[in-house]
């Protein structure tokens, strides 16, 4: 039997025969809308398939038809994404925030309940607790530290007898890297799990992923990125992926093809260039990351520092950090002494390191969440959570390390 490999081997070539494509060595772009049937038996097939009007038969393969349904570029990103997280399968998205929406309009239903990690994505934040409220989804915050016993206390004493659909977490999470159990949520999903209500576990695993942390190896159902980050990697792409088992992911990609948010054919061959490096990329922001992390921690007006490599081996995060991740990772978030004036100093003072949203390209982004990314979150949900208008995030790029601590530190040293 072959040997396994690694899945940065397969990113080359995986999932592509050259020969079905004049011999091209890489993929080429299918940049069409429609395809063409052998004949009107397969065009039936098909759509009897992907209407879900009969089960796909074993062994049978699904022919080509439109690519808001399936496209080649769409289906070979899919199949090498899900080798990163020990998936069945993948579905691939237009954004992000199309792949968590979708995955989560999928999993739920009116009158249930969604438990989720905190703090979230100010995106996502917005749509737990706005937009899907007038379907009648609710949503609570629940903490992976606290017993069993205690989170079921806490949802039974505010929302008796109501069926809980989804867990939703996201670790780390986004700005202050703060950590969540994955084991512990399934436990919470496997108790509120019934013969008539399955409560799954979908993580938004964006800041560690899919090189640093697996989530399914720990009992999440569905890994959740923005594609646009560590996996497109060059800031020119937005796009976002699920990974899971054939079932759910068959049941997201059909939701999909009614909401018509899958990524389109140059997105997905975008996608197919930036993952054949996506772990050198990673790895080199996290050693970056890492020096900057050390650096900053003794500097004399940082007032905090929330990086993964550094957190107190006597907490109770740190078994979960060394259970779940591999690495400290590239994102790290810290408090400058003073409030927003000191910190609008600091980023109006960095010349190498770029002032924008987003992260995980192969430059250097700083941001202020509290005034941008976060700017809807709760006021009283960011002072739970620990991050003020003193906060400064900052996705490390892949530049000299050297180069991007001179940069903050002459930042630090104007405020």
């Amino acid at each position: 039997m072959p040997k396994k490999r690694k899945p940065e081997s397969e990113m080359m070539s995986y999932g592509y025969d050259p020969h079905l494509s004049e011999g091209s060595a890489k993929t080429p772009l299918f940049q069409t809308s429609t395809f063409v049937f052998k004949n009107a038996e397969e065009g039936k097939s098909h759509f009897h398939i992907a209407y879900g009007l009969r089960e796909k038969r074993k062994n049978e393969s699904m022919s080509l038809a439109y690519s808001r349904i399936n496209n080649p570029n769409l289906e070979i990103a899919e199949e090498r994404l899900k080798l990163w997280d020990n998936a069945e399968a993948c579905a691939v998205f237009q954004s992000g925030m199309a792949a968590i929406t979708t995955t989560i309009l999928e999993l739920t239903k009116p009158n249930t309940l969604i438990l989720h990690s905190s703090p979230l994505y100010g995106g996502t934040d917005h749509f737990i607790e706005h937009v899907l409220p007038k379907y009648n989804i609710k949503s609570m915050y629940f903490d992976s530290f606290e017993s069993l016993e205690e989170i079921i206390k806490q949802k039974e004493d505010k929302f008796p007898n109501m069926d809980v659909s989804l867990v939703y977490i996201e670790s780390p999470a986004n700005p202050t890297n703060r950590l969540v159990d994955i084991k512990k949520s399934k436990e919470v999903a496997n108790h509120f799990t019934t013969d008539t209500n399955k409560t799954y576990v979908a993580i938004d695993n964006t800041f560690m992923g899919p090189v640093f942390c697996q989530p399914i190896d720990f009992g999440a159902d569905i890994v959740l990125y923005s594609a646009t980050k560590y996996i497109g990697g060059h800031s020119d792409i937005v796009a976002g992926s699920a990974c899971g088992s054939s079932e759910i992911i068959n049941r997201i990609k059909t939701m999909r093809v009614f909401l018509g948010n899958m990524a389109n054919p140059f997105t997905a061959w975008l996608m197919l260039r930036s993952i054949e490096t996506l772990k050198i990329r990673m790895e080199k922001s996290a050693e970056n990351a890492s020096k900057i992390a050390h650096f900053l921690k003794d500097h004399p007006k940082v007032n905090k520092i929330y990086y993964l490599g550094l957190i107190p081996e006597n907490s109770k995060e740190y078994k979960v950090f060394k259970t779940q991740y591999s690495c400290g990772g590239g994102m790290i978030s810290f408090d400058v002494k003073g409030s927003e004036k000191e910190a609008f100093s600091f980023l109006d003072n960095l010349k190498l390191v770029k002032l924008a949203v987003s992260l995980g390209g192969t430059e250097s982004l700083a941001c202020h969440p509290y005034s941008m990314t976060h700017a809807d979150v709760n006021a009283e949900t960011k002072k739970k959570f620990g991050f003020s208008d003193a906060l400064i995030r900052l996705s490390v790029g892949i530049e000299n390390s050297d180069d991007l601590i001179d940069d903050i530190k002459d930042a630090l040293d104007k405020i």
